[in-house]
């Protein structure tokens, strides 16, 4: 939570999966007392959410989320009868207490990543059906690193993709990969996915060199963890970006080889060999930092 909400815009942000313990005995779904999530939702507030405190007051609540290694194998329509447990609870009762104790009818951002990004779409194709006034004070939804599909779309009509840079009351999402995933099983892309390029923030396959990048923070992962332990800064940051258009995914080109490495060697490549899921927001840090400064100037303009 902020010490002081003096901002005129809020975030809410829904951490991504921050837990991965394959032993037999290990939780299912994880409690929000468990040490090992809360040191890694403490951890990795400097990895995303501290992206919109610039501009934002943000609020990120505990919850109830699943164990990485209990999702591994899930197929999509699994996956998400799983998130509809617990998690889904918990999230649902982080929004209620949200708006009806600290928002104070302010504008806001959702946002999240991965787990996080999922339990979000199901909360706009869900939640925000029996509160449709709240989309009103939307700035944006970023739903990174879990697919928005043209069906979900189709099935919600007051739910909107962003289509350039300061369109708002608009989903933002894009899954990053190098090319090497181009035929690869990816757990966070799904078919009919959509996707927007965080660099030049177009939807076609317009190629986004490098020099556009205006500052990466990519974390230096703790070996076997999900803790960061530094980060490694680039001002302007070494990403490119490109939509592929059939796909709908991010790809980049000119990371190297240490950032497409298993998120967890234990269970393989779940999101190909050449993911790059844990840097869909640090790869292009400051590009998202100041396109959340022009979407909430567009909305306040408004």
């Amino acid at each position: 939570m902020p010490e002081n909400a003096d901002k005129a815009v809020d975030t809410l942000f829904i951490y991504p999966t921050l837990y991965v313990n394959p032993e037999p005995d290990a939780p299912a779904i994880v409690p929000v007392e468990d040490p090992m999530l809360r040191e890694t939702v403490s951890n990795h507030y400097s990895q995303a959410p501290m992206v919109f405190e610039e501009m934002t007051n943000v609020y990120e609540p505990f919850y109830r989320q699943s164990n990485l290694c209990a999702l591994n194998g899930k197929n999509p329509e699994e996956l998400m009868a799983f998130q509809l447990r617990e998690q889904r609870t918990d999230v649902y009762a982080a929004l209620d207490y949200f708006f009806e104790h600290y928002n104070k009818n302010r504008p806001f951002i959702i946002a999240g990543h991965s787990q996080g990004s999922l339990m979000l779409k199901i909360a706009l194709c869900d939640y925000f059906k029996e509160h449709t006034d709240y989309l009103e004070r939307m700035v944006a939804a970023y739903i990174i690193g879990f697919s928005i599909t043209t069906d979900d779309l189709m099935i919600n009509p007051a739910l909107k993709f962003a289509e350039g840079e300061d369109d708002t009351g608009v989903i933002v999402s894009w899954n990053t990969e190098g090319p090497g995933n181009k035929n690869e099983e990816n757990a966070v892309v799904l078919e009919n996915a959509i996707s927007i390029n965080p660099l030049n923030w177009k939807r076609d396959d317009t190629y986004a060199p490098a020099s556009e990048n205006l500052g990466d923070r990519i974390p230096v992962m703790n070996p076997g963890t999900l803790l960061a332990v530094d980060f490694n800064v680039h001002k302007p940051g070494l990403a490119d970006a490109q939509l592929d258009l059939e796909r709908s995914t991010v790809v980049c080109t000119a990371l190297e080889d240490e950032y497409v490495k298993p998120i967890v060697p234990e269970m393989g490549d779940i999101f190909g060999r050449a993911s790059l899921h844990l840097v869909d927001y640090t790869a292009y840090w400051d590009n998202i930092r100041e396109n959340v400064k022009t979407r909430i100037e567009a909305f306040l303009n408004k």
